[in-house]
């Protein structure tokens, strides 16, 4: 590898914004707050909107789509539409 082009590599703490949970790791990721941890150093303090905290496929509240009743509430706003070529050819079919 070249030297000196690389960003540093060091310890960052990452705040989730909904939640407040934090978590230390590492990361390229910089910023001028900073936060001191629990083993008395201070890290670099990056606050996020989503974590696995707050994310609602980790944390078991995800929503459950209702596909087939979207698709029926389409048709019956828009109506069903056939293709240029179905209603015209032989046996009705394409």
């Amino acid at each position: 590898m070249r030297p000196d082009i690389h960003p540093t590599y060091r310890p960052v703490v990452f705040r989730d914004s909904s939640t407040g949970d934090q978590f230390l790791t590492r990361s390229t990721a910089t910023s001028a707050a900073t936060v001191e941890w629990t083993d008395g150093q201070t890290y670099p303090l990056i606050v996020v909107d989503v974590t696995s905290y707050s994310h609602p496929f980790w944390t078991g509240q995800q929503r459950v789509m209702d596909t087939a009743g979207q698709v029926e509430r389409f048709h019956r706003r828009y109506g069903r539409r056939q293709r240029a070529g179905a209603a015209n050819a032989p046996g009705g079919e394409h």
